[in-house]
């Protein structure tokens, strides 16, 4: 067999996939390394089984209300194994896709793990690989704090592993996963708690965000137990303990969850035989255009720390493609104003600065705020809240960031957040005719804005990613 490619992606997730199709059909020789199966945490332990869980979730919540519009429904215990069994099912359909789209495509596929030899050199299982081109596409792993009785608690990955439906759970985080596990448990009818340091959940978002999601969680009677400070876990009579810093201890948990963060999945790579530059954590810094320090050595994905989403390591895989073969010198990902959706209950959906972001950053900040119960609770006991926040900058009003929290919103922000990819202002939303009754209308509807609050607000950091450990 011919060793020598064009392109090698290492990892055949989101990002490696998408660098190595596009390769493809501009007619490059090219391969994908991949130890595990392909599509990577995305497909397997990632967006693709926890959006069929939320998917459960949101049927169950709909039986709820089912008998307050007359139709007659009544809630039995969850079929965890039938569940479990028809994801699997799915996941094994998409599995068996990909490996049959990479023979179509005459993309070359390498079982195994990779470990650089040098820089145009990578070694699998004995035999050695070259390529012009070389993609780091590892993705990341879930982060387990060296603490006391942590081989207790179980990761993301071993969520999705579980045959039988825990009963008390206890989720460490209240970040994208701790809050979008807690919500499709507690649909499903496990008892939750959630336990984070942190001083409110998804606190890298919007305050609005975080203040409705979390009235929402209470309603749902998911507990809260934030600024706890995890010092270990303990096995006692009455299932799994959770103990904190300052002493208190919580128990009686049959599973804890680790949502702690993820962290680069760059170890065993040996990136230093091809001097490939790595931050203390394992993240690969790169440029504008994915380029590491090394040249013809390139990284996607979770591993360069930057907006660690699936769509954004497919896009870079693709644009990183279009620029080395497709000759599109200046082919590169925007990493500004990028959407993204947190599948909780109710979810979230923002693009663009969040409030304190835009204070800091500009002189004149423009608020506008709406929320309500929308029509599909209208005869329900359990009224969700829509909360809706638009920012808006300069004296032009331009939309600089969009927050939504609420039924639909998921699906509501993609067209949006085109206009705000397009420099839409608050006056182009009040322009376009609103479709009636929907709860997107509300966008294109707000008129009043928000008093301007004093003090000036500090900086949201935003998402970053966990030190490694």
């Amino acid at each position: 067999m011919n060793t020598h490619f064009d392109l090698i992606a290492i990892g055949g997730g989101s990002g490696g996939l998408a660098v190595a199709e596009q390769a493809a059909q501009y007619g490059r020789r090219v391969a994908v390394i991949e130890a595990g199966k392909v599509g990577g945490t995305c497909v397997n332990n990632g967006c693709v089984p926890k959006k069929v869980m939320w998917y459960a979730a949101n049927l169950a919540h709909a039986v709820n209300d089912a008998n307050a519009f007359g139709v007659p429904a009544r809630r039995g215990a969850t079929d965890w194994r039938k569940l479990v069994r028809g994801r699997q099912r799915y996941i094994d359909g998409i599995n068996s896709y990909w490996d049959g789209y990479l023979v179509d495509s005459s993309i070359t596929r390498i079982d195994g793990s990779a470990r650089f030899v040098d820089a145009h050199t990578v070694e699998v299982a004995g035999q050695h690989y070259s390529a012009d081109h070389i993609v780091i596409a590892t993705g990341g792993r879930p982060v387990v704090p060296p603490v006391p009785g942590a081989g207790l608690g179980i990761t993301s990955d071993d969520f999705f592993k579980l045959t039988d439906q825990p009963r008390r759970v206890a989720i460490i985080g209240a970040g994208y996963i701790g809050v979008e596990f807690a919500g499709v448990l507690r649909a499903l009818g496990s008892e939750v708690t959630v336990v984070a340091l942190e001083a409110r959940v998804l606190e890298s978002f919007d305050p609005m965000i975080s203040e409705v999601l979390t009235g929402e969680m209470e309603k749902q009677g998911i507990g809260l137990r934030l600024g706890f400070r995890v010092a270990g876990l303990a096995r006692t009579d009455h299932g799994i303990a959770l103990d904190a810093r300052d002493g208190e201890r919580l128990d009686g948990f049959d599973t804890v969850i680790w949502a702690v963060g993820r962290a680069p999945n760059t170890r065993g790579l040996a990136l230093d035989r091809a001097g490939i530059e790595t931050r203390t954590n394992g993240i690969i810094p790169v440029d504008d255009y994915q380029d590491t320090n090394v040249p013809g050595i390139h990284a996607i994905g979770d591993i360069t720390g930057r907006t660690p989403l699936t769509p954004v390591a497919i896009a870079a895989g693709r644009r990183l493609a279009d620029r080395l073969f497709g000759e599109q010198p200046s082919s590169r990902v925007d990493y500004d104003n990028i959407p993204s959706v947190v599948f909780a209950h109710p979810p979230v959906a923002t693009v663009g600065m969040t409030e304190p972001q835009a204070r800091d950053r500009h002189d004149k900040v423009t608020v506008y705020k709406t929320d309500f119960t929308p029509m599909r609770h209208a005869l329900s006991e359990h009224g969700v809240t829509t909360a809706m926040k638009l920012v808006c900058v300069g004296d032009e009003q331009r939309v600089a960031g969009i927050h939504l929290v609420g039924d639909n919103v998921d699906e509501m922000l993609q067209g949006f957040a085109v206009a705000v990819k397009m420099g839409a202002t608050k006056a182009d939303f009040d322009n376009t005719i609103a479709i009636h009754p929907i709860g997107a209308e509300e966008l294109v509807t707000m008129k009043v804005a928000e008093p301007d609050p004093h003090p000036h607000h500090g900086i949201d950091t935003g998402i970053e990613w966990k030190e490694a450990v």
